[in-house]
């Protein structure tokens, strides 16, 4: 039961969400929906921004684990705004709650994740410092995250995936030959 209490309390707090803003769901709220007592809740989590924080951090490891090959910096960015695009309301509703700084971790956290991928992949054979390696990964998170908290806090409302894709048709070639100069 523990586990799928904790599943319920999850599931019934995203389908509150898609409905309205955070600050209009309460701990009482999720329990008389869920159809749990408080203490259930309470069990499972200290507060809502654990919740959240619990819920966004799960997401982010389920999609770094399913994308084993990255084979380019389109494919980090549409991995990094599955959930968003996936769960829209839900997400700008996070993005503009005060718990804005879980979600931004949770982008942060998948930004590093699929640009580590891709670069895991892309050094492949070449020598490069680790130093150099970690400068370029955190170059290219920083870019990737900043894309999409701009993307958010204009609600959403470009093509990011088109945009993206000009960029990196822009790009087409820059990180493999950054990848070449820095090796040795």
């Amino acid at each position: 039961m523990s586990v799928n209490a904790k599943r319920l309390i999850k599931d019934t707090f995203i389908s509150l969400l898609e409905d309205r803003p955070l600050a209009q769901i309460t701990v009482k709220d999720i329990v008389a929906s869920a159809g749990i007592n408080r203490n259930t809740f309470y069990y499972h989590f200290a507060d809502l921004p654990e919740l959240i924080e619990s819920i966004v951090m799960d997401e982010a490891d389920r999609l770094a684990s399913y994308y084993h090959d990255i084979d380019s910096l389109e494919s980090c960015l549409n991995i990094a705004i599955e959930f968003a695009l996936a769960n829209r309301r839900l997400a700008l509703h996070l993005f503009n709650s005060n718990n804005r700084d879980i979600f931004e971790q949770y982008f942060l956290k998948i930004s590093e994740d699929v640009i580590r991928k891709y670069f895991n992949d892309l050094f492949g054979e070449f020598n490069i410092a680790d130093r150099d390696r970690e400068i370029l990964i955190t170059y290219y998170k920083c870019l990737l995250f900043g894309l999409i908290v701009n993307w958010m806090q204009t609600g959403m409302t470009s093509d990011i995936k088109k945009d993206f894709a000009r960029l990196t048709e822009i790009y087409s070639g820059i990180p493999e030959e950054i990848v070449r100069r820095i090796s040795s």
